[in-house]
């Protein structure tokens, strides 16, 4: 019996002293099969098309100044948040993305880099953009002000944002199961036809999520060129 309801996304489960929960992150690689990195199959076409989809719209955002292989590093990104959204689906598996811890180290290293490299080498173009274009010049303080919070928010809301969504999906579909000791046959197969659909919508939920994480990256960054 779970002490809380947030219990289940407790981290701390382990064996022989190992916390073991975290090999979710890798325990998709161990059960793909050797062939599929050999062999062409169906699934590695559409994987594939969906690189080079994902390729083009990252270089479109970049803009003119992406260099060869910039695109590279978010759809790495998108892969991995993906990958473990969708390991965080299975029953009695680990949700990894749903921890500050992981999507915090995800987001504040990229923001930190994208910073330090625009301040560096563009600090005029960054000084430009902490004034947006038409403001008044009585404003111009305060928006210094809102700009510079706003900008140095961006890596806490890209880690609440995809920590919260799986979060809530997770947490609905367990308040709907543990319901069902307590219903009939006729009210539990309404149930299951329930947590079905929101199976279903948090499929869409991981892979939405994924993009976002990974779009906001690459605009981030398309602003420090």
């Amino acid at each position: 019996m779970m002490s809380n309801l947030f219990s289940s996304f407790d981290p701390s489960t382990n064996i022989f002293n190992l916390s073991l929960n975290w090999l979710s992150l890798m325990m998709g690689m161990m059960i793909i099969p050797m062939t599929f990195w050999f062999i062409p199959s169906r699934f590695n076409m559409i994987w594939i098309n969906i690189i080079i989809t994902l390729h083009k719209e990252f270089k479109t955002l970049l803009g003119p100044m992406n260099h060869k292989g910039s695109t590279l590093i978010f759809i790495s990104l998108f892969t991995l948040i993906l990958f473990n959204n969708f390991m965080g689906l299975f029953p009695y598996i680990f949700t990894s993305s749903s921890h500050m811890s992981l999507t915090l180290s995800l987001a504040l290293p990229l923001w930190l880099t994208f910073m330090m490299f625009g301040w560096i080498n563009n600090t005029k173009h960054m000084f430009s953009h902490l004034v947006p274009q038409g403001t008044p010049p009585i404003l111009m303080p305060f928006m210094v002000c809102i700009e510079t919070i706003s900008n140095m928010i961006r890596p806490g809301t890209l880690a609440v944002r995809l920590a919260a969504n799986m979060i809530a999906g997770h947490l609905l579909l367990t308040l709907l199961g543990n319901t069902g000791p307590m219903m009939n046959s006729f009210t539990i197969t309404i149930l299951i036809l329930i947590q079905m659909l929101l199976l279903i919508l948090e499929f869409a939920v991981s892979i939405i999520q994924s993009y976002v994480f990974a779009i906001l990256s690459t605009l981030y960054s398309s602003e420090v060129i």
